[in-house]
């Protein structure tokens, strides 16, 4: 028996970075990149190195830039805490599992620390092949949470719970994530919505502006820990914002909603110190006309675009900043 399973990249459509901190966000998943995984009966159980798991290299300046882009660890560290985990949610539910070993691989094309969610990709597909290789269900508000705790508790890495939601609902996602909520039921309220909602986007992404979303979080965290009115009343801002873009998309509203888009970042600029490449790319897709807010930590960048004259005018702009411009194909 061969199992393959697949997760897709995440883009927050508005309301981020609320998430972590008892917000609202709408996201979706699409299909222009995607993290895969492969699982089979083996006699043992092995972990199979990816690229980014290399330790051979051309070059020293290679080295570096594998070190760059993928960490220390590279991914193996992903499939690990994930299967540990599974385990521990089994061992902990009472869940009993067959003997069989199996032999894990994985592989994904989502471009590495740019707010796209990557990570998260590989951790869910991972799961997805657990579940099938020993048949276990679990619901999706659960399994959420349960591929957060791989991040948050076995990895170290701050980060809500938007994008394991979004992966595992798969398409458009409302997400309120009120303290009430979690408090009572330890998950939010999530509803899907219809993809055929959103007007024209595009994403668009470059690799050195990169940085881990713990690096963001954990800064954050500690402001809003702490009550700093200007970081507590960001996220109130946010979560509205996303109440005010469920309405538009509702309404077909496309100019209200790139509007509440550009808002977001801009509460973001006066909030938090942002790099200067970031916000030069944001500046660049609205001096065309677009609107553009980050799609997660930084690094990339989503918006609402009015036609193709548009698009062609963003894929120009950006020509120049070595910085990929696409449509994101919804799911």
């Amino acid at each position: 028996m061969i199992i393959r399973t697949t997760a897709y990249p995440r883009a927050a459509l508005i309301g981020n970075p609320s998430d972590g901190y008892f917000g609202k966000t709408i996201a979706f998943t699409f299909s222009n990149f995607s993290a895969r995984v492969t699982l089979y009966e083996s006699p043992e159980l092995e972990i199979v190195p990816s690229r980014r798991d290399e330790s051979t290299f051309s070059t020293i300046g290679a080295l570096y830039e594998d070190v760059r882009l993928f960490g220390y660890y590279g991914g193996i560290r992903l499939l690990k805490s994930a299967i540990k985990t599974f385990y521990g949610y089994c061992l902990e539910n009472a869940i009993e599992l067959h003997d069989q070993n199996f032999t894990i691989r994985y592989d994904s094309d989502i471009p590495n620390l740019v707010g796209l969610a990557g990570s998260s990709a590989i951790i869910t597909a991972t799961m997805r092949a657990l579940l099938a290789f020993y048949g276990v269900t679990v619901p999706k508000p659960q399994l959420a949470n349960l591929i957060r705790a791989v991040e948050n508790r076995e990895l170290g890495i701050s980060a809500g719970l938007q994008d394991r939601v979004a992966q595992v609902y798969q398409g458009m996602v409302y997400m309120d994530f009120a303290k009430a909520l979690i408090d009572k039921q330890g998950f939010g309220h999530y509803e899907p919505l219809q993809p055929a909602q959103l007007p024209p986007l595009y994403i668009a992404y470059r690799t050195d502006l990169s940085e881990g979303s713990e690096v963001f979080h954990n800064h954050v965290h500690e402001r809003f820990e702490r009550g700093e009115p200007q970081v507590v009343e960001a996220m109130a801002f946010w979560a509205d914002l996303t109440v005010q873009a469920k309405d538009a998309l509702a309404r077909g509203d496309w100019p209200r909603l790139a509007e509440l888009m550009d808002a977001n970042f801009d509460k973001r600029k006066q909030v938090f110190s942002l790099s200067e490449g970031n916000l030069r790319m944001v500046a660049t897709a609205r001096s065309v006309g677009a609107s553009a807010k980050f799609t997660g930590s930084g690094g990339a960048i989503i918006g609402v675009y009015a036609d193709e004259a548009m698009f062609r005018k963003l894929a120009e702009a950006f020509a120049s900043q070595n910085v990929c411009v696409f449509k994101p194909a919804l799911i």
